[in-house]
């Protein structure tokens, strides 16, 4: 089963990944991969210290009304790598939906993307903006190339 959601009253977007990585099970919270770049990118694109731990990671979240989950509940993969992805399980996406005013959805990541509309976005009907990884895997992109796609986006959902 996955993470359970993040988000709150005052939750205008949701964020998706894919699955959490074995790091992040580890950890037992989102992006818990030391070299994954996604709650430095929030920190940076909130103006804010990077969080240390859990409860600063959910307060970054839900202070910027957003809201952070992942596509699915359960599925079968191999270590991190998205691409080995079988018998996927979408979550219940109507409880973050019927319960914070979600008005924009953006997915971390291809797969991710790719994985909503096929199994969230019919139950939704809101399109998502993809926007690349933050995974370490997507070396191609450094934290500031990031922030330069991730940024236009999120801007207008930010305080």
């Amino acid at each position: 089963m996955s993470f359970e959601p993040i988000y709150g009253p005052n939750s205008r977007a949701l964020i998706l990944g894919s699955w959490p990585s074995p790091k992040s099970w580890e950890e037992g919270f989102y992006y818990g991969h030391p070299r994954n770049r996604f709650w430095p990118l929030m920190a940076q694109l909130t103006q804010q210290e990077i969080p240390q731990d859990i409860p600063q990671k959910q307060q970054l979240i839900l202070q910027n009304g957003l809201a952070l989950w992942d596509v699915l509940q359960s599925c079968t993969i191999q270590g991190a790598q998205d691409a080995s992805i079988k018998d996927p399980v979408p979550v219940e996406i109507q409880r973050v939906i019927a319960n914070a005013p979600i008005q924009a959805i953006f997915c971390n990541g291809a797969t991710a993307h790719q994985l909503y509309q096929r199994y969230l976005q019919p139950v939704t009907g809101i399109k998502a903006i993809k926007l690349p990884s933050t995974s370490p895997a997507n070396a191609a992109f450094s934290l500031q190339r990031l922030a330069d796609c991730w940024q236009p986006a999120l801007a207008p959902w930010l305080p």
